[in-house]
């Protein structure tokens, strides 16, 4: 028998750990057809102010970290667009939009593949024209598949998540610099996979790579040249969002090999998006916190 008084508090023991039951969705995935449900702080979430007044763009805000986030910047005070991809994710993003209102602050919704640039164009021009201004780029809308070998990827694949992953971050961050106040600040999402490369996840995981080196250098060019803005990434370890059951087939496991031995939630990875958009991180640049569940970054 568990020893309930020492698992009090345990971060180990917070959340559900694998084995989950086998699940069918065609990527992306929705919140909806995930079992076990993911929390995305809904419940637990309570805001102090740290964003009071900013605007916000959150890609892939329907769900996942990006709902997680959307709720917790509405909750801390700020405005957010919130960026996704097709018809299949409206329910997921009326949602979070309906979380982020729910606070009382703006929620704007736009639809559309950000491989374009025009769409990432139209994205910066949305929150400009919808909520008078930007003051924080979240680039975290990603694709990956799971494949056993490099002959199981196609060139469509590749170009795709390179497209989607790391392209469209420098569309957006080019289309949306203009617009950034001294102040500002640019949060990418890279992965533990930048450091401990998953094998079945050669394309997503080169795509993070990038985005760490893209982060920690595009920081040095934006305060260089004084603009003030600050870029910075976090990078999850195993998230539970319907991105998993859709994309990696033994998902059933998922989370296992962590130290803490289950994979983490939405809710647990926000906190660090909050903390690198306010003020309080106003001498962090160039960073990545990581949120792996206790895998080594290093």
């Amino acid at each position: 028998m568990r020893n309930e008084k020492n698992t009090v508090g345990n971060p180990a023991e917070k959340y559900p750990k694998p084995p989950f039951p086998k699940q069918n969705q065609q990527p992306p995935g929705t919140e909806g057809e995930l079992v076990p449900k993911a929390d995305h702080g809904e419940k637990s979430y309570q805001g102090s102010g740290k964003l009071t007044g900013k605007k916000a763009i959150i890609t892939g805000g329907d769900s996942g970290i990006g709902r997680a986030v959307a709720i917790a910047f509405a909750r801390e005070g700020a405005d957010v667009v919130i960026s996704y991809l097709d018809d299949s994710e409206d329910q997921d993003a009326k949602l979070t939009a309906g979380y982020v209102e729910e606070a009382g602050v703006k929620a704007i919704l736009i639809k559309g593949d950000i491989r374009q640039e025009a769409h990432c164009r139209e994205i910066i021009d949305t929150a400009i024209r919808e909520l008078g201004g930007l003051d924080i780029l979240v680039n975290n809308a990603a694709f990956q598949m799971a494949r056993n070998n490099i002959q199981e990827i196609s060139s469509e694949e590749w170009d795709r998540t390179f497209q989607t992953n790391i392209t469209a971050m420098f569309y957006l961050c080019k289309a949306a610099e203009p617009h950034l106040k001294p102040g500002s600040s640019i949060i990418n999402t890279t992965s533990v996979n930048a450091y401990s490369p998953n094998e079945q996840l050669l394309p997503y995981a080169a795509t993070k790579g990038a985005i760490q080196n893209f982060s920690a250098n595009l920081s040095q060019i934006l305060l260089m040249d004084g603009k003030g803005i600050r870029v910075n990434a976090v990078a999850p370890g195993p998230i539970w969002t319907p991105l998993i059951p859709s994309t990696i087939p033994k998902h059933e496991e998922f989370g296992k090999d962590t130290p803490m031995g289950r994979a983490g939630q939405p809710a647990e990875v926000a906190p660090a998006y909050v903390f690198l958009a306010s003020d309080q991180a106003s001498y962090i640049a160039g960073a990545t916190i990581p949120v792996t569940g206790g895998r080594i970054t290093i």
